[in-house]
């Protein structure tokens, strides 16, 4: 969790990450997960939700377990009313360190260099995690200007229709 100022100044909150054993069956898995998301949400009360916007990759299970994941916390977030926004892995890479095909060691030198951090953050998930924030801060503005001149150009969009149609009786 971080908190943006101006311009791109970023805060450090609070980060967790949520370890469940790999042989606990699947609901059980699923059921820790969101019982530390209810708790960290209910915790913090955060004004958004940013979530990795997974895509198919080599490998299936880890596409699996980050979807599903993603859906315990976007879930989560609706049921509080907190909006939720989706960032893929290579946005963040960009937004932290420039480049979209940044390794992990890479994005976490940012992070420990852009929140002005004494130690990196542990596990690598940790990084991760504040990535995906600090992007979503930045990116966001950006996002409210491109919604709403999406808006405006629909209304136009609806005016010259109306006026074609007008045009045409």
């Amino acid at each position: 969790m971080v908190e943006a100022s101006s311009g791109r100044k970023v805060v450090a909150l609070d980060v967790d990450v949520v370890r469940t054993p790999a042989n606990q069956p699947l609901p059980q898995r699923l059921l820790a997960i969101s019982e530390v998301v209810e708790h960290w949400m209910d915790t913090h009360r955060p004004d958004v939700v940013a979530i990795e916007r997974v895509f198919a990759q080599q490998n299936v299970s880890t596409v699996m377990g980050t979807a599903q994941a993603g859906g315990i916390v976007a879930l989560s977030a609706a049921k509080r009313g907190i909006e939720v926004y989706f960032h893929t892995p290579s946005e963040v890479k960009a937004a932290v360190t420039g480049n979209g095909r940044a390794d992990k060691s890479q994005v976490t030198a940012m992070i420990t260099r852009i929140l002005q951090l004494q130690t990196a953050p542990k596990p690598a998930d940790a990084a991760d995690a504040l990535a995906l924030a600090i992007c979503h801060c930045w990116r966001a503005p950006m996002l409210a200007r491109m919604a709403k001149a999406e808006a405006a150009a629909e209304e136009q969009r609806k005016a010259f229709a109306a006026r074609m149609k007008a045009v045409a009786r």
